[in-house]
């Protein structure tokens, strides 16, 4: 198995336990806590959580700073957009200053939007070359397709080589043109956190645990800790299994 793995009772319980997590891990952290934030429904529920009572009030918004790992190329205000779902879900409802976010450009051309992005992204990190020892990211949030992509890193696509842009554009694979940070991006990360719900999940998820599958997710590998928040949904055919035997 790759990483620590926590099994919840459903997508409400996963957005929760992550949303005490991230809480905990920005409130132990000095100075700016960097966060590359993913699409997807799991998530849209965890930022709506960070926004409640509960959380709205102890979250260091202040400190916090807010990228995303993929966008389609899309407006912002496109109902596809990544932006626009964690705004409306999220920052649109909490203290956070708005020097503090940084959307993905989605103007012009996607191949110089990306290299934008990566600028943007070295600016705040203070160097262009990624140092080990150094990680860009205090936490790296992934979802996790049914044909074993994350972020925008598509099965078959050569974003899947690039190993010294931070940023690319991806302009097939989807209906959509997507701009995604690559590997050495995301994986330069103290925590890198795969959130992913559901049973339609279930075979990727077993099969990427294998050590063996060789699709994009299983490829991350962050200079820090690597973690699997599952529901049961994700784990029943394993656990399903493990009965008839």
């Amino acid at each position: 198995m790759l990483g620590k793995i926590e099994v919840l009772d459903d997508p409400l319980s996963l957005a929760g336990q992550v949303a005490e997590w991230m809480t905990q891990a920005a409130l132990s952290s000095s100075g700016p806590f960097r966060v590359s934030l993913s699409g997807g429904s799991t998530p849209k529920t965890l930022y709506s959580l960070l926004a409640s009572p509960e959380f709205k009030d102890r979250f260091p918004w202040s400190r916090v700073l807010w990228f995303w790992g993929d966008e389609r190329f899309v407006p912002q205000d496109h109902p596809e957009s990544n932006y626009k779902m964690t705004r409306e879900a999220m920052l649109s409802k909490v203290p956070v200053p708005p020097e503090n976010i940084f959307p993905v450009s989605v103007d012009g051309d996607p191949d110089v939007a990306a290299a934008r992005y990566a600028e943007i992204l070295q600016k705040v990190y203070g160097a262009p070359f990624l140092d080990p020892q150094r990680p860009l990211f205090d936490l790296v949030l992934l979802g996790l397709g049914p044909d074993g992509h994350t972020a925008s890193l598509l099965p078959g696509e050569p974003v899947l080589k690039e190993r010294t842009k931070w940023v690319a554009c991806v302009p097939h694979g989807r209906d959509e043109i997507r701009i995604t940070m690559t590997y050495p991006a995301l994986e330069s990360a103290q925590r890198v956190a795969f959130l992913v719900a559901g049973k339609e999940k279930a075979a990727i998820f077993k099969e990427i645990q294998t050590g063996q599958s060789l699709v994009p997710a299983a490829q991350i590998r962050p200079t820090g800790d690597l973690f699997w928040f599952v529901d049961r949904a994700v784990v029943e055919e394993d656990l399903t299994s493990s009965k008839k035997i």
